[in-house]
């Protein structure tokens, strides 16, 4: 995929996000699509999912993972990416 084909976007979770295994869940969920990134706690209680991709397979990955944790998301935030370097694989981050 060349670098015009690939998106970043960074999203904030609000909710009930945090010890109900929505790391493990997006990191599960992003198996299943052609997406790097990461996802980890925030201290004040949110969830920052970062995901790089086709914009197909982005929206695709946030769309399932919209519908598996439906029930403890209240709010999502879309922010500019950060500089963190993104990995190749999908990980959680501490």
């Amino acid at each position: 995929m060349s670098d015009s084909d690939r998106n970043t976007r960074r999203l904030i979770y609000r909710g009930t996000v945090q010890g109900v295994g929505f790391r493990m869940t997006v990191r599960r969920i992003a198996g299943r699509f052609a997406v790097a990134g990461f996802v980890r706690n925030l201290p004040d209680g949110t969830v920052e999912l970062v995901a790089r991709g086709a914009a197909k397979e982005i929206d695709g990955f946030l769309s399932a993972v919209d519908e598996a944790m439906a029930g403890y998301i209240r709010s999502v935030d879309e922010t500019a990416p950060g500089p963190e370097e993104v990995p190749a694989g999908f990980e959680i981050r501490p």
